[in-house]
């Protein structure tokens, strides 16, 4: 079967991976695509108008932010499924996903520049809030998050494109900021469902890619 699915974007950013862990779990054909980050031009912005990755392009037209792409792939390729087919499952999937990607990750990229990127030192003040904004999330978080084995419980959802993605980079951002992982230090033991998640096929090919990627941009 032909490609008619290309995601756009780079293979160390964390919502690409989310989209493509997904598209792995499928077994749908698709290609890559690697994108500039400070490419801004009409051909990046006629698919995502603010210029963010991921993208995906399809036989209708391009798709762009993670969450849509995901939920996209779930309508036209709905087996394996990667929501519960009880509604209110569905939407605790997608609560969750909500909690990683929009309220503990969003606040945790606030430290991206300083942690990972060569941004000069964040002020006293500014890292302090930041880590109270972070640590309120962490504390909503724990309230949603089973790893039991899964994200979201028994079964592997689109919450564990999202948590695979997210958590580790909220450990090692964390971690370099303040000299501590936030979320062992808030009681939150992902590591072992990391490595759990890390186990499966679509999981093995996405740090292999990104670890290719890592190597020859060094």
């Amino acid at each position: 079967m032909a490609s008619t699915l290309t995601l756009h974007g780079s293979l160390i950013s964390n919502y690409y991976n989310k989209a493509k862990m997904a598209l792995l779990e499928k077994g749908l054909p698709f290609e890559e695509q690697k994108v500039d980050l400070k490419d801004k031009g009409e051909g990046v912005l006629s698919a995502s108008p603010l210029g963010k990755i991921p993208f995906l392009t399809t036989p209708q037209g391009c798709l762009c932010e993670s969450q849509v792409i995901l939920d996209y792939l779930e309508a036209v390729a709905p087996q394996p499924a990667l929501l519960p087919a009880d509604p209110f499952a569905a939407a605790k999937v997608r609560e969750l996903v909500t909690f990683l990607d929009w309220h503990l990750e969003m606040a945790t990229r606030q430290l991206y520049g300083a942690a990972f990127f060569g941004a000069p030192a964040l002020s006293e003040a500014n890292a302090a809030r930041i880590r109270r904004e972070i640590e309120q999330r962490i504390a909503g978080l724990k309230r949603l998050l089973k790893m039991a084995p899964y994200a979201a419980g028994e079964t592997f959802t689109m919450a564990d494109c999202a948590a695979f993605a997210n958590l580790p980079l909220v450990g090692m951002a964390t971690k370099a900021i303040y000299g501590e992982d936030l979320l062992l230090a808030a009681g939150v033991d992902y590591k072992p469902y990391v490595k759990f998640i890390g186990e499966r096929p679509s999981a093995q090919r996405i740090v292999a890619d990104r670890k290719a990627a890592q190597v020859k941009a060094s």
